[in-house]
């Protein structure tokens, strides 16, 4: 029985680590796909996962497809194209040290996923279905994706999301917020960034997770705000949790793995996500933020997840903020001066 099915992308990612005598970026090659990365904290933390997507005959699916195994994924539900290449995602960063994201994919393979590759017994044997947006930019991975929703719904699966917006991906920005905006729709659990709703609607991230609850079905989202925190809500309870600081050295991934390392908790608990207690929650967060904080001290996303023993220490080596500071936080996310709390802390 699987715990969590996936379907999205499967790439490699060349993260920028120098730059040659002539200016040029040189590259490191790792594992990705926020898909996979999610999977992989999943794997990590003691549950069975499943990947649904496509790569191309070449060296690089051949790697992709070998690091899945070895990390214990589920992959009989890639599928291989000879008419695409393997999709390749590279990373480089500004004079102010911020990504700037490139992509080889006019097609990539996992854009040319059809429903009819998809292996609907993963679905049936997993309890949460997983997808983004990246899987939403084109056809025909984009009607695969909607499909694949539909089914795992009608089948009584919890569905869980994660935009992921990468904006070079998407023909145009309002192609970009109506697959988010279905997306959400779709979703029981959501984890978006607050780029992206400031993207969306130009809203503080508790005003959009607010909206995001009085517009869709969901029943519990996450906001994470980086270095910041994140912050959660079920309807119910709703908080905001800071993260211990950290020396990143690649963010890449760092988001995937919240979303994984929550969901794991999530699943330990055994309990609907409207049910789920402010302190629940509260510790969910802690865990999801502390795990993907902890992996940017690392390169790549898959190999840079850290043991559930280090995740659990370093949130009990940390003074979280006292009720009342906590309290003053969630009136500052509202505000979106979060910087202001931090150093009254």
């Amino acid at each position: 029985m699987l715990d969590v099915c996936a379907v999205g992308e499967l790439l490699i990612d060349f993260a920028t680590v120098g730059t040659n005598e002539n200016g040029y970026p040189e590259l490191s090659a790792n594992p990705g796909g926020a898909p996979c990365n999610f999977l992989a904290a999943l794997t990590k933390y003691g549950f069975k996962t499943a990947f649904i997507g496509k790569v191309g005959e070449d060296v690089f699916g051949d790697l992709l497809i070998g690091t899945l195994k070895d990390i214990g994924i589920d992959t009989k539900g890639i599928v291989r194209t000879k008419d695409a290449f393997t999709t390749l995602a590279f990373v480089t960063f500004d004079n102010n040290g911020e990504r700037k994201f490139g992509f080889a994919r006019k097609p990539g393979a996992d854009t040319c996923l059809c429903f009819e590759d998809c292996d609907l017994s993963l679905v049936d044997e997993a309890k949460v279905f997983h997808f983004g947006t990246l899987s939403l930019t084109h056809e025909p991975a984009r009607t695969a994706t909607r499909k694949l929703i539909s089914y795992a719904k009608s089948k009584g699966k919890l569905i869980t999301f994660d935009p992921n917006l990468r904006k070079p991906l998407w023909d145009s920005m309002d192609d970009a917020k109506r697959e988010i905006a279905w997306g959400l729709s779709a979703a029981d659990i959501i984890k978006i960034s607050d780029e992206e709703i400031d993207f969306l609607w130009g809203l503080s991230p508790m005003e959009g997770a607010h909206r995001i609850l009085e517009e869709n079905a969901a029943k519990l989202v996450f906001v994470t705000m980086g270095a910041e925190g994140a912050f959660y809500s079920n309807r119910i309870h709703e908080g905001f949790v800071p993260i211990p600081k950290v020396h990143p050295i690649d963010t890449t991934g760092a988001g995937d793995i919240f979303c994984g390392s929550a969901l794991s908790r999530i699943l330990k608990l055994s309990k609907s996500p409207e049910e789920l207690t402010d302190e629940e929650l509260r510790f969910i967060t802690e865990f999801g933020s502390t795990a993907a904080s902890l992996s940017t001290e690392h390169m790549g996303g898959i190999y840079s997840i850290r043991d559930e023993d280090e995740v659990l220490s370093r949130i009990s080596a940390y003074e979280y903020p006292s009720k009342a500071l906590d309290e003053m936080t969630k009136e500052e996310v509202q505000k979106s001066t979060l910087g202001d709390i931090k150093e009254a802390s």
